[in-house]
Order: structure tokens, then sequence, then C-alpha cells
């Protein structure tokens, strides 16, 4: 199992072979799930006490397993918040699964680390932040919003000690991530919701204004977001950024999705107000074109985090001394070099690449918003936010939608899933794949 035999070098060939076949698959079958029933009659038993061998389980995966999974990469991959990650991204996981470093620390990891931490030095960099700030790649949005509320109720029990006996609080917009109220759920913090769909300075600080004073006490965080998962709106974070710093209140923007606009010129004032964050977060694997999974989150003290996410024991006491340990700013100790596939491709390709893709992206979804706006049986149902259109088809109901979408999916064409605003059943549209097309748009809306 452990020695390169000329079996597992004949079956390294055929892995590349089929890795290079999938990144030139122009545009990838899009293919779909099957039931449980459908994969044990396709698949069958797996996991035998002598086992398959390579080239038998390679061909399983091929043949029956993987068409059995969505190609998030598929130009018409338009529902939730798709992947595109760059070809030179993919062949470089190849490398860093192959390397099997540990990235917990500088002394396991000192090469994966540097190279990480550049490419959030360039994402802290297009956000304003200071020249001392830092962070970690962890696995996604979810593990970035948990971690930095952490470090934020942290860093407010360490400012009074009758804080650590106290429940905490936070604030979040309505249109926030899962993932926020699910870390108040976690952490055993009280969340409340403020303002409509776009969060602002006045609703934050009318929201302080209303809490009690035992309350406003237990207050230690303000979440936002920077590009709504549904809608793709962002906050007012000018505001809200000067709400906390007057009420001493931890800032925390979640840009999971949206945040990759950062990088273009066309939508860059739109996050005006984000370097006063004390800690934000992006999706790599989201817009900025990386494999799953990778999330950047950033603090702008790094220190603070530290303090909470350092983890004691016996033999961890070498790594106290590293020069920068990501172990020390999430929840994690274990951790694979995730950053790096990113790392790379911005490597080869250089940051004007990666501005020139997104504002791709951003054309399109402004090319579908003016589709949408012509064709006779479709209306917008907000104005297009991010690279965002969210429209409703005439006269459908809820079934329709569902059934219009799922022969979509099983006729090949695309992925459009329905979502819901303000109770209404919708359409939208979510492009963060550069290599969707015009005609990819047109076509689906033909459909409808």
């Amino acid at each position: 199992m452990h020695r390169v035999t000329p079996e597992i070098e004949s079956l390294s060939k055929e892995i590349l072979t089929y890795t290079m076949d999938r990144l030139k698959m122009d545009p990838p079958t899009l293919d779909h799930p099957l039931s449980q029933t459908a994969l044990e009659e396709a698949a069958g038993q797996t996991i035998t006490e002598s086992g398959l061998g390579g080239e038998s389980a390679l061909r399983l995966f091929i043949d029956k397993l993987a068409p059995a999974c969505i190609s998030e990469d598929h130009p018409r991959y338009l529902a939730f918040v798709p992947t595109a990650p760059t070809d030179v991204s993919t062949l470089f996981d190849l490398i860093v699964g192959a390397s099997n470093i540990c990235a917990s620390s500088w002394l396991e990891g000192a090469g994966a680390i540097y190279a990480e931490n550049q490419a959030l030095r360039w994402i802290s960099d297009i956000a304003g932040f200071p020249p001392e700030a830092g962070g970690v790649f962890v696995s996604g949005g979810t593990a970035g919003n948990l971690s930095a509320l952490v470090a934020a109720r942290h860093d407010w029990r360490q400012k009074r000690p009758d804080h650590a006996a106290q429940r905490g609080l936070i604030i979040s917009s309505r249109g926030a991530h899962a993932s926020v109220q699910q870390a108040a759920h976690v952490m055993d913090a009280d969340l409340i919701q403020s303002g409509g769909h776009r969060l602002t300075g006045a609703d934050v600080a009318a929201t302080i204004a209303a809490l009690s004073e035992t309350d406003r006490s237990r207050l230690f965080a303000v979440a936002c977001t920077a590009g709504t998962t549904n809608l793709g709106i962002v906050d007012d974070l000018e505001g809200i950024g000067a709400i906390c710093q007057q009420n001493s209140v931890w800032y925390h923007v979640d840009g999971a999705y949206g945040g990759a606009a950062l990088a273009a010129p066309s939508t860059r004032r739109l996050f005006n107000g984000i370097e006063t964050a004390d800690s934000f977060i992006v999706d790599p694997h989201k817009w900025l074109f990386a494999p799953f999974d990778c999330c950047a989150l950033i603090y702008a003290d790094p220190a603070k985090a530290r303090r909470a996410h350092r983890q004691h024991g016996d033999y961890l006491e070498v790594f106290y001394d590293g020069t920068w340990n990501p172990s020390d700013y999430a929840h994690h100790l274990s951790r694979r070099a995730r950053g790096l596939p990113f790392w790379f491709s911005l490597a080869v390709h250089g940051t004007k690449a990666y501005a020139d893709a997104v504002e791709v992206t951003l054309d399109r979804a402004r090319e579908a918003a003016t589709m949408i706006d012509a064709h006779p049986h479709l209306e917008l149902v907000t104005d297009q936010q991010l690279s965002i259109c969210v429209f409703r088809r005439l006269g459908w109901s809820p079934e329709d939608y569902k059934s219009w979408s799922d022969q979509l999916l099983e006729n090949g064409i695309g992925l459009v899933t329905p979502t819901k605003h303000e109770g209404e059943t919708v359409l939208r549209f979510c492009v963060v794949n550069p290599r969707t097309s015009s005609d990819d748009i047109q076509q689906i809306l033909e459909s409808l």
C-alpha cells in the first residue's frame, strides 16, 4: 500500500490522463444526481476485503460515480454560488495532495504557509487592510464566520472580567448567510437581525439604541454582508463600520461570495468601508477561481485571533515560537495547505487576469439582466446586483418553477434552481464562470 509499484505507476498515468481529459472538456458534461437505490444498482459494494484494484476502482469512479455529481464548472450552472477553478489551480491541487503537507505550523509547512500568506496579502490589499493584517485559509464561509466571531467574543471577554459569565450578543442583517445564525447557535450566543435586505449604519445604530443596558453590555459583534448570497446586496459598510467604532464593537464582514468583486474596478467602490473591519472572509472557491475547499479569513489584528484560537498542550510547545502558525487563527489544528492552488494560479496568471475575469462575469450578469428585461414573459424582481439576477416568470406557480428546473437539468442544459424573495418563488442566476457566454444565458431564457 505504501510503495510505488509498477501497478501504481500505471495507475498514476491513467489518473493523469483522466485529469487532463476532464480539464479539456469544453464544456464538461453537466451530469445529475442519482438516488441511493440507483447508485447501489450501478456501483454495488465498493469496499471489499481484498480490494477492487486500482484500474477497476478508477473505472468505477469514472463510469458510475462521477456522472452522479453535477459539474459546478459547467457554464450553464447558474444556481447557488458555483465554482469555476482555473486549470492550473486544479492541476496544482494534485501536487498539494501528493506533497502531503501539514500546514498547521511554520515548523511543518513553512514554504506552503509563506505562499499562502502572500495570497492572503493580496486579498488584504484589495480590501485596504493594514500591513499587519493576516489570517488563514479555512474550509468555507461557515468555518470562517464561526472562527471570526469566536475571536470577537474572546476579545470582548478579555476587555472586562464580568463578560466571562455573560451570554454574548451579535447583530446581523436579515440577509446574512445562514452560517451567521449557525455560528451564534454553536457559540450559545444570541442573534438580533436588523434592517431590511440591506443593512445600514442607521439600522445598526437604532438596534443598539433600543437595547437595554444589560443587552448592550452583551453585544460583542456586528456581522454584515458584502454580497448577500440570495440577492448580491452589499451592506452599508462605511456606515456600519462607523457605528461599530463609536460603540467599540467588533466589526465582521462576510464577503464569502461577494468579496471577490473587490478585485474588479467597476465594483470596488461598493465595498468602501470594509477597510475598517476587524475581520472579513472571502471564498476563493466561489468567485476567485480556486477549487474546493478554500475560504480566506483575514483579521486586521491577527494577535487578537491568536489569543482566541491558539491551542495549548505539552506536545504543542514546540510550535509557539513559530513565525506564523495557521492553526492559531481559526477553530482547527490539523489542516491541509488548501490555499496553495489559489496561490499558484495567482502566481501563474497575475492579479490583473483575476480582475479581468471577475469583470467578465459582471458584464455577463448585466447582459443577462438586459435580456430578462427584453423577454416577454420575464421581469426582474430586484435590481441586478454584483453577478446575481433575480427574476420571475409571469404566471408561474412554485410547481412550475420546480418542474422547469428539474427538466433543464434532466436535459443536460443547465442548472437554475428556484429561490424565494419575500415569500415569492422566483428564479436566480449567479454568474461566476468566465466561460459562461451570452449564448448560454440566451439558451436558458429561451426555455422559459
